[in-house]
Formats: structure tokens, sequence, C-alpha cells
């Protein structure tokens, strides 16, 4: 058998490939959209991608399951539990809770395993050849390593009403009738690390066993003493904010993403040309790092610098229906990259790109010192740190609204007061003011954020 993991680290996002060398097939699980690294892997194993499955309705990042499939003419398996709500509009052979298929010699069995979203499905996967003991499991949003699946985000970004507790419900089952039943040396690949907001705390390590679970995991002894109610608010208790684009990547991943085809080279554009694009309405991101944005700012352009954030913060704060873009990047390759990457978040509307800002208008947008604070008395106090974060400390008088749930609540906010924007550190902040300066509120922002609010409140204190 052959295995591999492909990991996202912004979106902490993991996808697999298994295959088996005897036959040539293979199987991909959770694809992104930029399928290349499917097809080389596979190419370079001598595989063919002959299988393409979920384990759910993704709602962090858009699936890439029918563009790989689209590509090769692969099998595409797709969920057909959790009722007509939760049925994939395109077409795939559905698959039920005690299914099994085989990619070559392994043999692959489907468990439905709902409470994170009703269609939920794991797959325990069986090397034949070296026996009948299944050997991992694949469990998506279902078990994570030391935690599992938050089941509160489709009343979170996807417009549900107390969905919560039938989720921690079916969750609790999941995990005694399914998860439990299985052999403790069985792995564990889950669909998420360290960062991602589909659980609460999620582990830095890629894999755990069921054993390890079993012995360790918060929920367990809850599971063992049948104590749903506990369970449950435990579970329930201190989630993060979910960002509001997980509404729309949820609808589009259900209706079928788009097809991206072939793709043709990014054009680079002119001073000119983007002058004329940006007074079309075009969005230019500003991919350079926050100090260079906020020294020489285009106007209405919105910061979201390259880095490990670079998809998060763009599924945050950019809108399909706000395309345009065009990207201000090193290099002709950098501006492909990130293209690719925005693709995991839905944003495909890109047309071109610049590498400098010679020849265009630019004004600068720097923070100011926590020492200046006194002088913005009249200010809305805007904390766009989550809401766990804001409860464990906040400026007096601060109101929180998430970063990523600015774009769809821009009206909770006032256009004729000046507003003063801050995260912890000013890494987000900065890019929630280029956002709200771009959507023409009246913004600054404080350097250094809560912490160096803090650090000026306990130097006062002695």
């Amino acid at each position: 058998m052959f295995f591999e993991r492909f990991y996202d680290t912004d979106l902490a996002q993991a996808s697999y490939l298994i295959g088996c060398q005897k036959t040539g097939e293979s199987l991909i699980i959770d694809p992104v959209r930029d399928v290349r690294i499917y097809l080389d892997r596979a190419a370079r194993e001598g595989l063919r991608v002959t299988h393409v499955t979920e384990t759910h309705i993704h709602a962090d990042y858009l699936s890439g399951s029918r563009e790989l499939a689209t590509r090769t003419g692969a099998q595409l398996l797709l969920s057909g539990e959790g009722g007509a709500d939760w049925t994939y509009g395109f077409a795939a052979q559905k698959l039920r809770h005690g299914d099994t298929f085989l990619v070559g010699h392994l043999r692959v069995e489907v468990r439905h395993t709902p409470g994170h979203t009703p269609e939920s499905v794991s797959f325990l996967v069986t090397d034949p050849p070296r026996g009948d003991t299944p050997v991992m499991i694949f469990t998506g949003d279902f078990v994570f390593v030391g935690e599992i699946g938050r089941p509160d985000l489709l009343d979170e970004a996807a417009g549900g009403v107390d969905t919560r507790f039938a989720g921690a419900r079916q969750l609790f089952a999941s995990l005694r009738d399914q998860f439990l039943t299985l052999p403790d040396g069985v792995q564990v690949w889950p669909g998420h690390g360290a960062g991602s907001a589909c659980g609460k705390a999620l582990g830095a390590v890629p894999m755990t066993t069921v054993g390890y679970e079993r012995a360790l995991a918060w929920w367990a002894p809850y599971v063992a003493a049948g104590d749903e109610q506990g369970f449950t608010e435990y579970l329930l208790s201190g989630q993060p904010d979910a960002p509001l684009y997980y509404g729309r990547m949820k609808t589009q991943n259900r209706a079928g993403p788009a097809l991206l085809g072939d793709v043709t080279p990014l054009a680079p554009l002119g001073a000119a040309d983007l002058k004329a694009q940006l007074a079309a309405g075009t969005v230019l991101i500003d991919t350079r790092a926050r100090t260079a944005h906020q020294a020489d700012a285009v106007p209405g352009s919105v910061n979201i610098p390259d880095g490990n954030t670079f998809e998060t913060w763009a599924g945050w704060l950019l809108r399909p229906e706000d395309a345009p873009y065009v990207l201000l990047a090193r290099d002709a390759a950098h501006a492909e990259t990130l293209r690719r990457r925005l693709w995991m978040v839905g944003l495909d509307q890109v047309t071109g790109f610049v590498t400098t800002t010679d020849g265009l208008d630019t004004a600068p947008a720097r923070p100011f010192p926590v020492a200046e604070l006194p002088q913005h008395a009249g200010a809305l106090i805007l904390d766009v740190r989550n809401h766990t974060e804001h409860r464990a400390g906040a400026i007096p008088g601060a109101q929180q609204l998430h970063a990523g749930r600015l774009a769809w609540q821009l009206d909770e906010l006032p256009r004729d007061q000046e507003i003063v924007v801050h995260c912890q550190g000013g890494a987000r902040s900065a890019a929630a003011a280029s956002f709200l300066r771009a959507r023409g509120f009246q913004v600054s922002e404080l350097a250094g954020g809560y912490d160096a609010y803090t650090r000026a409140r306990d130097a006062r204190a002695v």
C-alpha cells in the first residue's frame, strides 16, 4: 500500500492519497482545488487516480473532488447520508453506511459518523494481503488528534437554528457506536490539525490512534459513563467564532464548485491599466508585509500579506461578488502561487498582477502608538479578535467583531465616527483596517494591539 498526506498549513487542512501498487489504482480523500499535487505525486509512483471522495460537505475550503474526478475520469464517490438538505447537487456515486469499495486490493468501508455535519462519513481502510484487521481510518472533521469536530458550525455560519444540540448528540453516538468499536491500533488520520476553526483545541501532530484517543481524549470519560449531557455542555462551551465565509463554502461545495479546467497565466499590468481597472471596481490585493502597505498604501486596496494566513484572511475579508481582483506580488511566479491559494476559498476572479506601486496613487496608513489612544476618545474601539480572546481581557468599552465576520456585518459599524481597530498584536487588525478603509470607513489602527495596551496599562500600574 502506498500512502501520502498532503497538508495546507494555512487552513490546517489535510488530504490523502492511498494506492495499491500492484494494480496502480489510487484514491484521493478530501482533495483541494489545485489538483496538480495529486496528479504529480501519483504519476511519480506509477499510480492512476481512479477514485475520488470526501468525508463531508466542507465549510472551510472549496473542495477539489469534482475538479479532480473530471480531470482524471476517476469514480467520484460522495456521501448519500444526511437527508435531502445535505445531498450533493452534482453527479456522483452515493455512499451509504456499511458500503465497501475496492481500490486495487485495498478495501474501504464507509462509516456514517454524523455530528459535525449530518452527512459526514469516515473511511476505514483494510489491506487484505496483510490481514483482515483495519489499518487506518480517515475521519475528516469527526475525530481530530485530542479533539472532535464542532457541531455548531451550521448555526454559526450556515444559517442553522439550534442544530448544535442535535449535532452534539449525533457526535456522542458516533463516538460510542462507530469509533470506539474499532481496535486500539487503528491509525486515525483527521481532516485538520492545530489552527483549524473546525474544532476547539486540535493537536499539532498529524495522526493518532483509536487506543490513544480512548485513553486520553477529553470526551472519552463522558462516553464511557454514558454522560451525554456533560459531553454536550463541555463540547459547546468556548468554541471560537466561525468565519462567515464558511456559509458560502458550504453552499458552493454542496452545489458543486465551478470547474477550473485549463488555466491561462495571469497577465502583468502596467500602472495605467491598473488605474483604469480600479476605477471600474477592481480590488487590488496588496500581498506585501503590513509595514510596507502601511507606508505606501494604494487607496482602496486590501492588505492580505503573503504568509501562513493568506488563504484564511482572504476568506475572511474578500467575497466573489466584490471581484475582479488584481494581485500586488513580487513577480509572475509569486502571483501565480497566490492565485492558486485563493482558489482554496473560492476566489477565482483574479485577472492580473502588478509588482510595484510605482505610478500609482498612494498614501501612508500607519498605526498610532498606544500612548495616543486618549486622543481618540470619541472613536469606536473595534476589537477584531475572536470572542474568547475578548472575554479573556479587553480595552474598556471596546466592541468585539471578529475579523472573519466584518464583510457580512458592515451595517453594524458607524460611517460617521472614527473606528480604531485592534487585535492581539497588530497582524489581523492591519488586514481588517485596510478592508474597512477600502469600504469607505474612517479608520485608525492601534499599533501593537491589545498586547501593547496591556503593557502600557501594567507599566502605569507599577
